[in-house]
């Protein structure tokens, strides 16, 4: 039986997004609520998750999960995706935990203006190239290198690991066709952009306006999962398949798991997403009023503006 909390949750008092435990994958359970706390329940028993330290639970196949439960998660803030199998495709997602437009705003300004979205792109390869000046390279160049390293890094983790490459290679459409170091990648990429979907989402941020990659509703996430796939994603997934025991899909998701912690990636996203669009921590508070815009200011709403009385 459901059992609700006798005292709400207030949204000032959840935890940090860069504090929260990164995500949970779930499938072939049943996701419910116990006072403020999350159950996942299977043929093994029951599971308590504290909801309001998570930062994304993903939902795979065979899940079902409570109104109380959704309830739950969104007074915590939790961003909730809906995912395919081994966490492969993504289907949709609830209500994101920010509150404010704020991040979203900025963030059209740089993507609508053709300079601020160039200075915006060559700050991520400035993260991915830090000893090195970017700042006069063009987008094509800027492709170029980047390309270049990714081959460097597959040849080096195959390297290091012993596992056979020859190329990234794979069929959104037909997961099985792949080799398994790739169905290895692909897994940890797709729990990687859940990661980085969660954090975009949670501080305001539009997942759809890539500043590198464009055309998709998921287009910024990639471009932020991007930053970190080196160090994260890849070696998790090279690891993975080296270990020889149990399955590659799992093992790259709990590899990747223990890598987010260890190197605070979700902290390092929230740093990065404040340095590529030059905010600070003033600008993350999700508490605000709403309001009406006008011409040359905002204005409060819930106001009646109308100068002359209305007589019925």
């Amino acid at each position: 039986m459901t059992v609700p909390s006798e005292v709400p949750i207030v949204r000032k008092a959840l935890s940090r997004m860069e504090d929260r435990i990164s995500f949970l994958y779930v499938e072939r359970a049943v996701v419910n609520r116990d006072g403020n706390s999350l159950t996942v329940s299977d043929r093994r028993g029951v599971a308590h998750v504290p909801a309001t330290q998570l930062a994304a639970l993903l939902l795979g196949p065979g899940t079902k999960v409570t109104y109380a439960a959704m309830a739950l998660l969104g007074d915590s803030g939790c961003s909730v995706v809906w995912v395919g199998e081994k966490g492969i495709r993504f289907y949709a997602a609830g209500r994101p935990p920010a509150k404010s437009s704020r991040m979203a705003e900025i963030h059209a300004s740089v993507f609508s203006n053709q300079r601020r979205r160039l200075d915006c792109a060559r700050k991520m390869y400035e993260l991915r190239f830090p000893n090195e000046d970017v700042s006069t390279l063009t987008m094509s160049q800027l492709r170029g290198r980047e390309g270049a390293r990714m081959k460097k890094i597959y040849a080096e983790e195959a390297a290091r690991t012993n596992v056979y490459w020859n190329r990234r290679s794979y069929d959104p459409q037909d997961f099985e066709s792949s080799d398994p170091i790739n169905q290895a990648l692909t897994s940890g990429s797709a729990a990687l952009y859940g990661v980085a979907h969660a954090v975009i989402s949670a501080l305001g941020f539009v997942p759809s306006l890539g500043i590198v990659h464009t055309g998709t509703d998921r287009s910024f996430v990639y471009d932020i999962a991007d930053l970190y796939k080196a160090e994260v994603s890849i070696p998790a997934a090279f690891d993975a398949l080296s270990a020889e025991m149990g399955s590659p899909s799992t093992n790259v998701r709990r590899n990747i798991r223990d890598r987010v912690v260890k190197e605070r990636i979700m902290q390092r996203m929230v740093r990065d997403l404040k340095y590529l669009f030059d905010v600070d921590d003033e600008y993350l508070i999700s508490d605000v009023e709403l309001m009406l815009w006008s011409e040359l200011e905002v204005i409060s709403s819930g106001v009646n503006w109308s100068e002359d009385e209305i007589t019925p």
